[in-house]
């Protein structure tokens, strides 16, 4: 397959691409980073840079030059805006924190750059979470890209969408009521919400506490269980409702 079909494979299919050096962290970060440019009007994404993409790549390739075989290490990923970052702004789809900035990462974010995922920037959702369209973000609806007359579901809109239109692989959503499985299935995609406690809760800005949990969304139930490999975990010190037990590789 060409390096210009590289959005229609899966993140495993991705993986296996890498580790046998017929593409490069940074090509994939390259073809994302063009497809999210030419696609602007879905407004799937609120903040990106490509430097610090390509940044991102550039230590993924070393990495995988040394012979690291971290199953998600090169792979490229979308983060819901309701997670902190530091490198990108964080607004929660509201004007009340633009160009906010934290000073650290949402532990998903952590765990998912520890595992030399490459970050293509923040996608869009409704403001605080609350909603179930996309519609509600103070920075514009995201389009659904099977029919940009429909909505993509919210509040993770962003994230199915950019997923559905092949500008990322897989990107992270966070699920209160179904604000992860609506938006996957209004977008033909896979959306997972673990049980509640299994992901940590650190640096997600809340909608309500006792409800929200973070997940995964890609293209197949392969991916998705391969990404909550890495964000599970125990997180007890930062977030008291996460479930002290050890992540486990859900792909089995």
């Amino acid at each position: 397959m060409s390096h210009t079909e590289l959005h229609h494979l899966s993140l495993t299919q991705q993986a296996a691409l890498l580790r046998e050096k017929k593409t490069s962290a940074t090509e994939l970060a390259q073809h994302y980073l063009q497809r999210m440019e030419a696609h602007k009007n879905l407004n799937a994404f609120l903040a990106t840079d490509a430097q610090t993409t390509l940044a991102q790549a550039a230590a993924a390739d070393a990495r995988l030059a040394q012979g690291d075989s971290t199953p998600l290490l090169g792979l490229p990923i979308a983060h819901k805006d309701v997670f902190v970052t530091r490198d990108f702004a964080t607004t929660a789809g509201s004007r009340m924190l633009k160009n906010y900035r934290s000073p650290f990462d949402a532990t998903v974010v952590a765990k998912l750059g520890a595992a030399g995922m490459v970050s293509l920037g923040k996608v869009n959702m409704d403001e605080f979470a609350m909603g179930s369209a996309n519609e509600n973000s103070a920075y514009g609806a995201v389009q659904n890209p099977w029919n940009t007359a429909h909505v993509p579901g919210g509040s993770s809109g962003g994230s199915a969408a950019a997923v559905a239109a092949g500008l990322a692989p897989a990107a992270t959503g966070t699920d209160t009521g179904g604000s992860i499985r609506q938006p996957a299935s209004f977008c033909g995609i896979t959306g997972i919400k673990p049980t509640y406690g299994r992901i940590s809760r650190w640096g997600m800005i809340a909608y309500a506490s006792s409800l929200d949990q973070a997940g995964a969304m890609a293209q197949t139930a392969e991916d998705c269980a391969l990404l909550l490999s890495a964000m599970a975990g125990g997180d007890i010190e930062r977030d008291s409702t996460s479930l002290d037990m050890p992540s486990e590789d859900f792909g089995r």
